[in-house]
């Protein structure tokens, strides 16, 4: 991605509450481009290790088996967008029109939405699955704003459809952050860079608490439009980005209608997803699925969160799908025994994977994770 500075063009000066200020000004509601997520966690390449007895990462293979190796391909389809770089096309019209097209190799994943429609595709395993968001009652005194039950997210301008971090756009990212660490945070402008061929202002959040694994996040603000172009976070201590989530190009135009509408390949296996209404989902949120049940989710997992901004601890508690994952191979090779369980650890985040079904994690010491743990 072009980061360097772009010494064609100079700024002229603001603050960072100036920036900031632009950024919730942001109202692009067209565009198309390519984003790149690179990411260093100090982690092993899914080259090379075992997937349920097998060599290779066999990523997106098998993983609705329920098999061993089905554990394994999913454990090793979320290290895949962990390490390495990845690339996603995306297209937005509004917040009805959406696309992202996950590029793998020798596949692709996409993300589609137009009106109330929305379609996963999945070349590779040859599925299809599509649901169709219901409107939101009008006695409920709200609009179609905010995020709807098929996790496609409504709110502001142009953000794309949440179907995991690959999809997510730097302005997702941004918004999130400013939220969560806004307040603990020393907030500067650190001069201007060029990314996408554009001129942005560098904003930089770095931490007023010592005990954060982070060291910073940079936001790239587009001079133009406050529209975020791309976001770095870096481990402290160090001087190079172990995750960066950015626009490589970007063209303010509205895309051609024709890429948010889907057929499915006469191939692929189409299946209709359940998506309950708001009301209905919490009244049975605990409720176990029935056998055979197509488009019944099983219980969420329970989350709690201590702490605040950089020093906060996130713990997750009735994870069925756990017992599965610490099955796999690559669980094993990639955590280190800890008290009362395993541990992974990056150079952001350290997670904690608990013998009695907990997860706790942070970008925090493992001493932090233990005492939250404790405490619960």
């Amino acid at each position: 991605m072009p980061i360097a500075a772009n010494a064609s063009a100079t700024l002229p000066d603001k603050s960072a509450a100036q920036v900031i200020a632009m950024v919730q000004r942001e109202g692009v509601t067209a565009f198309s481009g390519t984003i790149e997520q690179t990411s260093d966690l100090g982690l092993p390449s899914t080259d090379g290790l075992s997937v349920g007895g097998q060599g290779g990462a066999g990523a997106g293979q098998g993983s609705d088996s329920g098999s061993g190796s089905g554990s394994g391909s999913a454990t090793a389809t979320a290290l895949e967008f962990l390490t390495g770089s990845h690339s996603v096309r995306i297209f937005v019209d509004g917040p009805k029109n959406l696309r992202a097209q996950v590029i793998d190799q020798l596949a692709e994943r996409d993300v589609i939405r137009h009106g109330n429609d929305v379609w996963l595709y999945d070349s590779k395993a040859g599925t299809a699955e599509h649901a169709t968001i219901p409107a939101k009652p009008a006695a409920a005194g709200t609009s179609e704003s905010g995020t709807s039950e098929s996790g496609t997210s409504e709110s502001g301008t142009g953000r794309m459809p949440s179907a995991g971090a690959s999809t997510k756009t730097p302005a997702h990212i941004a918004e999130l952050l400013l939220a969560k660490l806004r307040p603990s945070s020393t907030v500067s402008v650190d001069g201007q860079v060029s990314v996408a061929g554009r001129s942005a202002y560098n904003l930089v959040l770095t931490p007023k608490s010592r005990d954060s694994l982070l060291g910073s996040v940079s936001i790239a603000v587009d001079s133009a439009t406050g529209m975020p172009l791309r976001v770095q976070l870096t481990a402290r201590g160090s001087d190079t980005a172990a995750v960066s989530v950015g626009f490589s190009s970007l063209t303010l135009a509205k895309p051609a209608a024709s890429l948010f509408t889907f057929t499915p390949p006469k191939s692929a296996t189409v299946k209709q997803l359940a998506t309950p209404t708001k009301h209905s989902d919490a009244a049975t949120h605990d409720a176990k699925p029935k056998k055979g049940e197509s488009g019944t989710s099983p219980a969420m997992p329970k989350v709690s969160e201590t702490g605040s901004g950089w020093d906060s601890v996130v713990l997750v508690s009735d994870v069925t799908q756990l017992s599965d994952l610490q099955k796999s191979p690559l669980f094993s090779e990639l955590t280190t025994s800890a008290a009362g369980g395993r541990l992974l650890h990056t150079t952001l985040v350290n997670i904690l994977f608990l013998d009695d079904g907990r997860i706790v994690a942070g970008s925090v010491p493992v001493a932090k994770l233990e005492s939250a743990a404790s405490a619960q």
